[in-house]
Order: structure tokens, then C-alpha cells, then sequence
């Protein structure tokens, strides 16, 4: 078992992510140079229909997503959640961006840690400096 507090586990999918002890280092390293802790992060790949109805019953929102995530953080500069991954939404994105479902998921994942760091993604002004933030750290790994 890994010494970096990050998890995987599968609801309603068997997607397995390729490359877990390089993807917790990436994310790991991401984390530390936001100058924050990492305390445990937990990914939970699963269905489009599963994530649907977390975003129901938590978000009352009725829409497919392709990540939700929760931060379960008590003390600033720490950083513990759950980001729940729809596959199915993963596999469609990458087919419609031309990129590898590897390579969505760390897009994907990079955003929800993202959101664990405090970064917003609802203004045009915050998403741009999200999806800048997303670029710089999917430039750190290979």
C-alpha cells in the first residue's frame, strides 16, 4: 500500500486508472506546490447513473457531470476530500478533445484537487485561471 494518502475505488465501474503510484507522486507534488498538506484524497470512479444521483440528492442538480467533488478539509492548508469520476463521461470527453481516457482523467482529477486547493471554476475570470492551473500542472506529467 502506498504511503500517499490517495485512494481508489469503484462504484457502478471497473475502470482501473493506469500508472497509480506516478499519478499519487503527480498529485502529491501538485499539492505541495500550492504549499498546502495532503491528508487524503479519495477518487471513486463510477457511473454516469451513480454520479447522476449524488448530484441529485446533494447538489440538487438533475444533470450528468463528469466530477463532483466534496471537501472534507477542517483545517486550512490541508487537504482531504472525496472526488467522485464518472468514466462514462471521461471515455465520452476524451473521444470529443481527441485525447487518451488517461489522459482526460488527469484532467479531470487535476481539476477536482483543483477544487480542493480553493480554486473556482464559476466566473469566467476563475475558470480561466483554473483551466491555466490545469495545463501548467497536466504539463508535469507524461
Amino acid at each position: 500500500m502506498s504511503k500517499i494518502p490517495i485512494y481508489f475505488f469503484n462504484e457502478e465501474s471497473k475502470y482501473q486508472p493506469k500508472q497509480i503510484n506516478k499519478t499519487r507522486d503527480w498529485i502529491l507534488a501538485t499539492v505541495e506546490s500550492e504549499r498546502s498538506l495532503l491528508k487524503g484524497i479519495n477518487f471513486i470512479l463510477c457511473s454516469d447513473t451513480y454520479l447522476l444521483k449524488i448530484n441529485q440528492q446533494y447538489l440538487n442538480h438533475d444533470t450528468y457531470t463528469d466530477i463532483i467533488t466534496f471537501d472534507n478539509s477542517e483545517t486550512k492548508g490541508e487537504i482531504q476530500g472525496d472526488i467522485f469520476i464518472s468514466i462514462e463521461r471521461v471515455k465520452e470527453n476524451a473521444k470529443i478533445f481527441k485525447v487518451t481516457v488517461n489522459k482526460e482523467l488527469h484532467r479531470i482529477m487535476i481539476h477536482g484537487v483543483l477544487h480542493l486547493l480553493g480554486y473556482k471554476d464559476k466566473s469566467s475570470k476563475d475558470k480561466d485561471l483554473m483551466t491555466a492551473k490545469e495545463n501548467h500542472y497536466l504539463s508535469k506529467i507524461s
